[in-house]
């Protein structure tokens, strides 16, 4: 497709159709901006709710229900009526005939914004992801609960001492935010938390992978050395430059170095949905997809890529892949595409970065704001009251303040129920040793 070639939109009779791939930040932003426009929107998502992900790791350790972090995307445009919501997946887009090729059907559309986001990415060894799970979706965080929970009543009955402490080992891959949030949050709910109810499980022993050379790269450099303290002082371990070689049930490798598990996380790395590489646009190293300085496609000016599959520099830096961007990505394509309706150029995209953030436990945080490093308390309320800002849904952000003020007055967490099959989740972490 040329890429100066614009749609042939609909005429005077008719609205423009836009289509939204994805009901995340960026895709739910898009479509907020366009719900009271003369256009139809279509949204289309594999599931029926908005998850909001910076807040999955605290399901994940058993401080939140998965209710409390979702929102049914039907709900949040109940009262658009000229926004359909369709629960499919997309599994490719026709860009010459400006179709979505959905499982259940064929969806066209005048302009395309495609916000399907971003899946675990395990450098190549993607048969360490049933040992190591990752968190991005309601079930990992789920699954990641069950282990962990598993892992205290499995050690509270194990007469074996060896045994015994290689389930209270928990080993968190990764040293972003997800990995020091979890590694924080699990350390925490050990030595504080919940051994007031287990009494014969032993001392728990957290352990922090990072391969590169501190902790939460993308923050400054105050930011990661206050995080290693608070994290120390937690009693979490934390391995600096030392790169994952092997994983499996029983055991997480960096190099010859073999630290004895029964349960290991994946926070180390994502990758672009694949859905990116239908675009037949340039893509960077981790598959997202390479745009025009106003979000569109190289050679399809009327698809726009938003949020963690959009790769793009502003003033020199590339833009990051959090919340706050994918927000200011989404409005600033639904705008683009009200001025392409009306035949006007679209205006290049200026991410205004408004901070990076990180919570280590209770009371514990970092925050890089302007120029502002913080840690500690005030870090973690600044931490606190930009995510209950951005939390979407009255009812969520009550309960989860209810939540945070009931674990910090009572230093105890509500959602420890394990669920699913118990006695698999104990023999899964007794397997025998595969060969690597």
């Amino acid at each position: 497709m040329d890429d100066s070639a614009q749609p042939e939109t609909r005429s005077q009779s008719r609205r423009p159709t836009i289509v939204i791939i994805g009901g995340g930040f960026a895709g739910l932003a898009a479509a907020g901006t366009l719900a009271s426009k003369a256009v139809d929107v279509t949204i289309i998502d594999r599931r029926n709710h908005h998850l909001f992900q910076p807040l999955l790791y605290q399901v994940a350790t058993a401080a939140l229900e998965p209710s409390t972090i979702a929102m049914p995307i039907r709900r949040l445009f109940r009262k658009a009526k000229h926004v359909e919501v369709i629960l499919d997946e997309v599994v490719s887009i026709d860009l010459p005939r400006n179709l979505v090729i959905a499982r259940n059907g064929e969806v066209p559309y005048d302009y395309l914004v495609v916000a399907a986001g971003a899946t675990h990415s395990y450098f190549g060894h993607d048969q360490w992801e049933e040992a190591a799970p990752g968190l991005k979706t309601i079930e990992d965080a789920v699954t990641i609960r069950q282990r962990v929970l598993v892992a205290f009543e499995a050690a509270e009955r194990e007469p074996d001492p060896q045994i015994k402490r290689e389930w209270m080992t928990f080993v968190v891959i990764g040293g972003g935010p997800t990995g020091v949030e979890l590694a924080g949050a699990i350390a925490e709910i050990g030595n504080r938390v919940i051994e007031r109810d287990f009494r014969r499980t032993g001392r728990t022993r957290v352990i922090l992978i990072e391969a590169g050379p501190r902790l939460l790269p993308t923050m400054s450099e105050k930011s990661s050395e206050n995080a290693l303290r608070q994290l120390k002082k937690l009693g979490a371990e934390v391995m600096l430059g030392s790169a994952v070689t092997a994983v499996d049930d029983n055991t997480v490798s960096c190099g010859a170095a073999q630290i004895r598990t029964r349960t290991a996380i994946w926070a180390a790395g994502v990758a672009a949905n694949p859905l990116g590489r239908a675009l037949g646009a340039p893509l960077d190293r981790a598959g997202r997809v390479q745009v025009n300085s106003d979000l569109s496609v190289p050679g399809a000016r009327n698809v726009f890529v938003v949020g963690d599959l959009a790769a793009l520099s502003c003033q020199g830096k590339p833009v990051p892949g959090v919340a706050p961007a994918a927000i200011q990505e989404g409005r600033h394509a639904a705008r683009n595409i009200l001025r392409a309706i009306d035949s006007k150029p679209g205006d290049p995209f200026r991410y205004f970065d408004k901070g990076s953030l990180a919570t280590i436990g209770k009371g514990a945080a970092v925050a890089d704001i302007g120029r502002l490093h913080l840690s500690g308390m005030i870090a973690w309320l600044a931490w606190a009251g930009i995510h209950i800002v951005y939390l979407l849904g009255g009812r969520n952000r009550f309960l989860t303040l209810t939540e945070w003020a009931w674990m910090y007055f009572r230093n105890d967490r509500g959602a420890r129920l394990i669920t699913g099959d118990v006695e698999a989740l104990y023999e899964r972490g007794t397997q025998p040793h595969p060969k690597h």
